[in-house]
């Protein structure tokens, strides 16, 4: 399979790209600065928002992959959200899959996890923002064949256990590891069995 990978030298980015290459899937990696990759993947220069590039990447790819993600430095969403309308409608040609935070899934009584009492401030712009991507895929035309994954509410770089429980609009669980998402992404990309929804896995 051949895979077009945006932020591919993040936290998840990488780690996704590292699980791809080792199953023997095609990485190319998209990155603003031209960052490091990791071994076996080409490097490419480019950004989510510029319509060329997104064009580019479904066309000569079976699926784009986005594990991009909003400022966490205070500064504007709406760039962000305006590459993610890029994505929506110029990537029709292949398969998109969204990595997305977990502030919009659902607590047991259907309030979204942002909206709920005790949810981390410092996190809520962020996760507002991740809230509109979904409603934007949710919106997108027919034609396109989307996934949103959101994490567990905790994520962070761990052990690769290669299990982990599914959801899909409530979390599965407290914690995920960011190898074990990225074990849990390249099983979609495999078999897929979410498309045009959102799901969530959590170890």
């Amino acid at each position: 399979m051949k895979i077009a990978l945006f932020g591919a030298s993040g936290m998840i980015g990488s780690r996704i790209a590292s699980e791809a290459l080792s199953r023997g899937h095609e990485v190319t990696g998209y990155t603003r600065s031209g960052a490091a990759l990791p071994d076996g993947a080409v490097a490419a220069t480019g950004d989510l928002s510029d319509e060329t590039t997104v064009k580019q990447a479904a066309t000569t790819h079976d699926v784009v992959v986005s594990a991009t993600g909003p400022s966490r430095t205070g500064g504007s969403h709406e760039p962000w959200l305006t590459a993610v309308q890029n994505l929506v409608d110029h990537a029709s040609a292949a398969r998109v899959v969204f990595v997305g935070g977990a502030g919009s899934l659902l607590t047991q009584d259907g309030t979204r996890l942002l909206d709920s009492e005790g949810f981390p401030p410092e996190y809520l712009a962020e996760s507002r923002a991740g809230a509109a991507a979904l409603d934007t895929f949710r919106a997108a035309p027919q034609e396109l064949d989307w996934t949103f994954f959101s994490p567990a509410p905790v994520i962070a770089p761990g052990e690769r256990t290669g299990h982990y429980t599914l959801g899909l609009e409530s979390p599965a669980g407290d914690s995920i590891s960011a190898e074990d998402y990225a074990v849990a992404l390249v099983d979609e990309l495999e078999q897929p069995q979410h498309r045009r929804q959102r799901f969530t896995a959590a170890s």
